[in-house]
């Protein structure tokens, strides 16, 4: 009889389901079995072929259509059971410097990236290259053996995929570090704010040309010269950064509150992010006055320009 047995600790049910599931695809090609067997403190699953003696080689090429649909199964189910599991233990055996709450947090960066919540095009190329290296290296196995104990074969056979994680653990921290600098650098700029009294009440953020900002005081009048001129004195033309240059006004000027005009028309959707954080419960956005107005034509008639 052609089998294949995996043995398995207390998920048995997961498993077979996860094998089931996936043999379900083939259950007019193949005759099959799947069972669970237990005996001395351990539990196997046993997926087996109903053998027609009379055909061998038809026989094989069943044994070998469950060897890839048992692989596809447990490839599934090592993903889903195991990975964070691994990803942890990943972080808690490289990252120990980081604390609990901080290594809690790169779990949940690692997570995102690899379940690719952003739907980020590599990242699901990634995630099918990290399924096929599981599938490969469980195809691998069954060639040389039909019995696998699966906790064994993914800390010591799956090197290449703890390998991926490992990468993706790496990414996590860099994005956590690239986050914790972030958010002392918006709590340094609140600071900034909150130790200055307002030199206006209100200031209006205009969108202009070539993604330059017009700043105008709770009258309308236009005041950007006034606000940027102490900055632009410091600095070349080929060096000017306009979203620095208006959160560096913005910050200067500690306006009671600030007017975004238009904002869609902001390109760097971070530098709507980076001014509410640094101004909470200062900021209005407006997409529906004259100026708004007077913003969006302007946009359309650069483009047809």
């Amino acid at each position: 009889m052609q089998y294949l047995c995996i043995g398995v600790d207390e998920s048995a049910d997961d498993i077979i389901q996860h094998i089931n599931d996936e043999l379900k695809k083939i259950k007019n090609k193949i005759e099959y079995t799947v069972k669970e067997v237990n005996s001395d403190n351990s539990t196997s699953i046993i997926c087996s072929i109903v053998e027609d003696k009379s055909v061998n080689e038809k026989s094989a090429h069943s044994y070998n259509v469950l060897m890839l649909h048992v692989a596809n199964a447990l490839a599934d189910f090592i993903i889903g059971h195991y990975e964070e599991k691994l990803i942890t233990r990943i972080i808690n055996s490289n990252y120990c410097y980081f604390n609990s709450v901080e290594r809690k947090e790169i779990l949940g960066i690692a997570l995102r990236i690899i379940k690719n919540e952003d739907k980020n095009f590599l990242n699901s190329l990634f995630q099918i290259r990290r399924r096929n290296v599981i599938i490969r290296k469980l195809l691998d196995y069954f060639e040389s053996s039909n019995s696998l104990i699966l906790d064994g074969f993914v800390n010591f056979r799956l090197k290449d995929y703890i390998k991926d994680l490992e990468e993706i653990v790496e990414k996590a921290v860099d994005e956590f570090l690239m986050e914790r600098e972030y958010r002392e650098f918006i709590r340094l700029l609140k600071y900034f704010v909150e130790i200055q009294d307002p030199k206006v009440e209100v200031i209006h953020v205009v969108v202009g040309f070539e993604s330059k900002y017009i700043l105008l005081d709770e009258n309308k009048n236009e005041i950007t010269r006034d606000c940027i001129q102490e900055f632009i004195d410091e600095i070349s033309e080929g060096e000017i950064n306009y979203d620095d240059l208006l959160v560096s006004s913005l910050i200067t000027m500690a306006p009671r509150k600030i007017v975004l005009h238009s904002s869609g028309l902001f390109r760097n959707k971070e530098l709507l992010e980076t001014i509410k954080n640094v101004f909470p419960g200062r900021v209005i956005l407006c997409n529906g006055c004259e100026s708004c107005m007077a913003a969006v034509t302007k946009g359309e008639d650069k483009k047809q320009v």
